[in-house]
């Protein structure tokens, strides 16, 4: 433990089911569903030629954290329920774990071998941005704080005429971590459309922060939220160009600039 692992294959062709088995059981807490792991692993190709090391966080030197939820392969949502913080898990991930059945435009892809060690797990996501004020703002978009965990209030409607570049200003400083483009975010936010004050979206008001991939969502928020510190209020000010352009969406005219008050709640 704490080293990377060597794997041996067996001779003949990879499996085609996938399975666990817990190398060690660990001697910390437990993990349950729900759980962000920090986690080394090590990843090979299991084809029955070279069997590849695709990859090891014991090389890049930098733990993945991977939720515990429902999106994860049964059989890994499995196996993680079976071993501790400490433990040692390998998981063999053959395609009987994935959704989609091959095809001849999409061929199976080669059986996968994990080796994961538990090495911890993330706090669990703020309940809204906690750190210092900044008394920075956007001109013609006014946000009011609260503070605690209440929603901030945000407001459009001006007469000012909207930046065509992306603008990103930092009402509240967090403490943790700065956002890497490739991670998981929770967030709260606000969204409305510049001049307008009208409202198209508020996790606020659905009670429940929104978590999703950075790289899943706008260019705006892409650029805007990397490299921000966990824990901050943001407002941003996002232009046609890196929102959704001609496009119209529900709630959202053509080419509208889109301004958004966004907390970072976790990253991982």
């Amino acid at each position: 433990m704490g080293a990377k692992p060597t794997v041996t294959f067996p001779s003949g062709s990879p499996a085609t089911k996938s399975s666990y088995e817990v190398i060690q059981p660990g001697t910390g807490a437990a993990v349950k569903a729900g759980d962000k792991l920090i986690l080394n692993l090590t990843v090979y190709n299991w084809d029955g030629k070279g069997n590849a090391v695709q990859g090891s966080s014991y090389d890049t030197k930098a733990p993945e954290t991977i939720a515990v939820n429902e999106q994860l392969p049964q059989v890994l949502q499995e196996g993680f329920t079976k071993v501790k913080h400490g433990g040692r898990l390998l998981a063999v991930l053959a395609n009987d774990s994935v959704a989609q059945q091959p095809t001849a435009t999409a061929p199976a892809e080669p059986t996968k071998v994990f080796v994961l060690d538990i090495v911890g797990a993330q706090p669990p996501a703020l309940k809204a941005a906690t750190g210092k004020e900044t008394g920075d703002s956007i001109k013609g978009v006014k946000v009011v704080s609260p503070g605690g965990e209440k929603a901030p209030t945000l407001t459009t409607k001006t007469g000012e005429k909207p930046s065509k570049e992306l603008v990103v200003k930092t009402l509240i400083t967090g403490t943790g971590a700065k956002v890497q483009a490739n991670q998981t975010l929770t967030v709260h936010y606000t969204g409305k459309v510049w001049g307008t004050d009208k409202q198209f979206d508020s996790s606020w008001e659905r009670g429940q922060p929104a978590e999703f991939p950075l790289g899943n969502v706008i260019q705006g928020w892409q650029k805007g939220l990397a490299g921000v510190p966990v824990g901050s209020r943001v407002v941003m000010s996002i232009p046609p160009d890196l929102g959704y352009g001609d496009q119209a969406q529900e709630n959202i005219p053509a080419k509208s600039t889109l301004v958004f008050v966004v907390d970072i709640l976790a990253a991982y």
